[in-house]
């Protein structure tokens, strides 16, 4: 399916030349849409950096920084360290797709003395040849053991900020529930975590990829043996701004793209279409994906099973994958669910909850799925604004 994804394109434009009224009608576009994210983050007139990080593994993480609002200086006050990311899929873009009133990481230079960090993960950055296609840019394991840290350790001695926020949304809650509870010295290094659609058990979870993740692992061994599965490309771009932009194929636009992550997307700023879909898939590796898949199997959070029990005794020690045992983790935490989210689903999330030793907030929003914590359009009614409250409380005490 993911190969004729080229094909049903250009099928689509066939048809629309054959209705030419149709063709014509064009839905107006979002410049945003054909940039990248330094490029947006200058569009919107505020500074940005980027920087390469090397892990303890030898792969290279791109990380952006937005240092200080419109009109600042680091100067100005002492910057609160933000590290903020995606979904687990390699574009640190799905959190400003929102638009510039509704984007978090515009809204927090905006409004506290803080400097921001968008980070890349290992599933699309620069990287050592691998020795597998299964071993291909690891999983969400690596992001937690070696990514995050890294990214961490960086920040903290850029910025000379010994503790510092994070943010993070599906996966990236993940990554941050697995560190923060195997270790705990950097775990003092973070003030609060803030996440959404937190996702740590799977056994509710409707979402159709979700439910065919089991099935896949012989099938990403025999048939995709590549580096990453639906990688972010120029075809996204011309997918989002020259075949979706094109009113007959709106509604097919909006099934295929978004039907897999939400059965409601009534919420969704739609007039930004064009910007989702350049930015979405982000892509992700094939061991990250035979990894949920074990977990949706297994109904535990786990290190990644190397199905024979000399590999696992290699990597962890014991002939079992160990489990991450989330009630260690003391980090003070705050997380917000979504009523309808088939991923993060709210029985998933009530679990969650009752194990977690340091929760000191939780809002359920009833309608809410999993793409409307990044691109609701209230999003930053329902959520941003309570999450910079809860910033500025804790940096006057």
């Amino acid at each position: 399916m993911l190969r004729r994804l080229p094909v049903i394109a250009c099928w689509m434009l066939i048809i629309g030349v054959t209705n030419g009224s149709s063709l014509k009608s064009k839905i107006p576009k979002n410049p945003e849409a054909y940039m990248n994210i330094s490029q947006m983050i200058s569009y919107w007139n505020y500074p940005n950096e980027q920087y390469d990080i090397v892990t303890k593994d030898g792969y290279i993480l791109d990380l952006y920084r937005i240092p200080h609002g419109k009109g600042g200086s680091e100067g100005t006050g002492v910057p609160q360290s933000i590290v903020w990311l995606h979904n687990g899929r390699c574009q640190p873009g799905e959190w400003r797709c929102g638009g510039r009133g509704s984007a978090l990481c515009i809204l927090l230079p905006v409004s506290l003395p803080t400097n921001i960090h968008l980070w890349k993960s290992r599933c699309c950055s620069q990287d050592l040849p691998p020795a597998s296609c299964l071993s291909f840019f690891g999983s969400f394991d690596e992001m937690a053991k070696y990514d995050l840290p890294a990214t961490i350790d960086f920040i903290v001695k850029k910025t000379g900020q010994e503790q510092l926020y994070y943010v993070g949304h599906s996966q990236g809650t993940t990554i941050g529930f697995i560190l923060f509870s195997i270790d705990p010295k950097l775990a003092q290094r973070i003030k609060m975590f803030f996440g959404l659609a937190p996702v740590v058990f799977l056994k509710g979870s409707k979402n159709p990829p979700t439910k065919i993740y089991p099935f896949l692992e012989a099938v990403v061994k025999a048939v995709l043996c590549e580096k990453r599965i639906l990688p972010h490309t120029k075809f996204n771009r011309f997918l989002g701004t020259k075949i979706c932009s094109l009113q007959i194929f709106r509604w097919l636009c909006e099934k295929i793209f978004l039907d897999f992550i939400s059965d409601d997307y009534r919420n969704l700023n739609m007039s930004r279409l064009d910007v989702f879909l350049s930015n979405l898939p982000g892509g992700t590796s094939i061991q990250n994906i035979v990894h949920w898949g074990q977990i949706v199997t297994s109904g535990h959070l786990q290190a990644f099973d190397w199905k024979k029990p000399a590999l696992n005794m290699a990597h962890y020690n014991q002939v079992t994958p160990p489990l991450y045992n989330v009630t260690l983790m003391r980090t003070p935490t705050a997380l917000w669910s979504g009523g309808t989210d088939v991923v993060a689903d709210p029985t998933d999330v009530d679990s969650l909850l009752s194990i977690l030793p340091n929760l000191v907030y939780h809002k359920r929003i009833p309608h809410y799925t999993h793409l409307d914590f990044c691109f609701g359009v209230d999003s930053h009614l329902l959520i941003f604004y309570e999450i910079l409250d809860m910033i500025k409380k804790n940096m006057q005490t």
